[in-house]
């Protein structure tokens, strides 16, 4: 794929014109036109809290005088990845305040196709086409071929997903993972849940592994270290721990990544997933070398009598920067092409 905010988009080699992308979260909305396979260009990010609904941020979008101006060539076909549960025409978001009508939406946008998938869905199918430049080993074990492989990623939400071999393809999951319930491993963490159950009556992993989970987690450490927790967003903590700057913030981090293990290994045993585990989600790519060596490979391994079993399963860690475009490219193909 390559992805570029070039101002100069090429003419579209489909004879339908170009194709939207969108991968949408509950921080950011990312657009991307396709106009070739593979061929992903003029992304833009805006942010969710920028506009009152999905609609009029994709509209947005779309009337950027570059993205006006492709070619003289209407928009026509459609997909969007999203961080929610697809299930028939309505959609109201977990992690935001949008909500819309698949059918209403296309009709005002006047797409002739609008496909709306789960984000983690899309990104599952994105796996099998990256590049060894795309991902990051962590820890060892070697992927099997043509077994199943699991995908977790943590950001505003936890969205978990996985990939069943099928007839020389891919079945893409639609799971909500994310919202089993958080199990601790330690007496730390049954701290943090307690902690955390004083907010909430059922306590899931997305509760703390997310980017407010980060937060969730710092107030609990702060108060079982009898300290006064300051009012800080997750980017501070996480800024603090990685610079050095805050024991209890580098706790909290390290907290963060073994609990994400635990899940991970979870998933690795639930699919049977021993083509590996793939970690997307925006919060561990900006950890670099702190979840290299943070526990999280150690708890990934640390499941009792099947220590040897998820020994054997590589995790990675997703850097490309775009990567559900790609799989949200190829669920669009394969819509058009069946019609």
């Amino acid at each position: 794929m390559s992805a570029s905010s070039s101002p100069v988009l090429p003419t579209s080699a489909f004879a339908d014109g170009p194709r939207l992308l969108a991968d949408v979260g509950g921080t950011n909305a990312r657009f991307a036109l396709e106009v070739a396979t593979g061929h992903i260009t003029l992304v833009e990010v805006l942010p969710c809290a920028d506009y009152p609904s999905l609609s009029a941020a994709l509209q947005a979008y779309l009337a950027l005088p570059h993205i006006a101006a492709a070619g003289g060539q209407a928009v026509r076909h459609a997909v969007i990845a999203i961080a929610n549960p697809v299930d028939g025409d309505f959609l109201s978001m977990t992690n935001h305040h949008w909500s819309f009508s698949i059918r209403a939406m296309r009709e005002e946008c006047g797409f002739t196709t609008l496909d709306v998938v789960n984000d983690f869905t899309a990104l599952a199918r994105a796996l099998p086409q990256l590049s060894n430049e795309q991902k990051h080993q962590v820890g060892a074990g070697t992927a099997r071929p043509n077994t199943a492989i699991g995908l977790i990623g943590a950001g505003t939400g936890l969205g978990v997903s996985g990939l069943i071999p099928s007839h020389g393809g891919w079945i893409a999951l639609q799971s909500e993972g994310g919202h089993v319930s958080f199990a601790p491993f330690n007496e730390v963490e049954v701290s943090i849940l307690q902690f955390a159950w004083r907010e909430y009556e059922h306590v899931s992993a997305e509760r703390l592994i997310s980017g407010d989970g980060l937060e969730l987690i710092y107030r609990a450490l702060a108060d079982r270290a009898g300290v006064p927790a300051e009012d800080l967003p997750a980017a501070e903590i996480t800024r603090r721990a990685l610079a050095g700057e805050s024991q209890l913030c580098d706790d909290v981090i390290e907290a963060f990544c073994c609990m994400l293990g635990t899940v991970a290994g979870n998933v690795a045993v639930t699919l049977g997933a021993l083509g590996g585990i793939y970690i997307g989600g925006g919060i561990v790519p900006r950890l670099g070398a702190r979840f290299d060596r943070s526990g999280f490979r150690a708890r990934f391994e640390r499941k009792g009598r099947f220590a040897n079993y998820v020994s054997q399963v590589p995790t990675f860690v997703i850097t490309a920067q775009y990567p559900a475009f790609l799989g949200a490219s190829a669920i669009l193909s394969e819509k058009l092409a069946s019609l």
